[in-house]
């Protein structure tokens, strides 16, 4: 049975799909690593080393950053990453405004108006 899963070759974590316990082999994609303390079901293992402040790459893609450096086959949760992703419960973050146009770059000028 395979105990986690890493998605992409990129992936610096792996999703636990039963509890681990200390000291359990982690294998992903040939490579094997020990699990450090316990990891629930549903959660993240870190496949290697990952320094504070380093992104969190599930899925290919990073998913937070690292608060505390964070050691292989440690459990990576909430507790030591910091969500660079929505959270879902806060409301979206308002679109940025387009610049406004100046110079040449204005609209063009109305030919029935005497000031422009």
């Amino acid at each position: 049975m395979t105990d986690v899963i890493a998605i992409d070759a990129r992936d610096n974590v792996a999703t636990a799909l039963r509890a681990l316990t200390p000291g359990e082999p982690v294998v992903v994609a040939g490579a094997t690593g020990a699990v450090r303390e316990p990891i629930p079901a549903g959660h993240k293992v870190a496949l290697v080393g990952i320094a504070a402040g380093a992104p969190v790459v599930k899925y290919g893609s990073s998913i937070g950053l690292a608060l505390a450096p964070i050691a292989a086959g440690a459990h990576v949760h909430t507790h030591n990453v910091a969500s660079t992703r929505g959270r879902g419960d806060l409301a979206p973050a308002a679109p940025p405004r387009l610049a406004e146009p100046h110079g040449d770059a204005a609209a063009p000028a109305d030919p029935e108006d005497p000031a422009s």
